[in-house]
């Protein structure tokens, strides 16, 4: 069975970035040897089941050619957890 993605802004991401692998014609283990992300780490972020720190999604926006902001511009927000009543409101 296959795993939903973790957040919309996820699949949306992952999305861009499998198109943009698709018009480099490149695949995801070319995109690994130019960025140093495993293959399977970027299957896994272009089906929105990974959410890649600010050092990987750097990475993978170069290795893409792209500038980082044309893969996240207009990403909605995740939703904001509910609140835990016995934990401290913290900002």
């Amino acid at each position: 069975m296959a795993k939903e993605p973790i957040f919309e802004a996820a699949a949306i991401l992952g999305a861009r970035i499998k198109a943009q692998r698709a018009v480099l014609e490149i695949s995801q283990e070319q995109l690994d040897a130019r960025t140093g992300v495993h293959w399977s780490y970027l299957g896994q972020v272009e089906r929105g089941q990974r959410n890649p720190t600010l050092r990987n999604l750097l990475r993978i926006a170069e290795g893409l050619e792209l500038d980082l902001g044309e893969l996240v511009a207009g990403l909605p927000a995740p939703p904001v957890p509910d609140e835990n009543p016995d934990r401290p409101h913290r900002r």
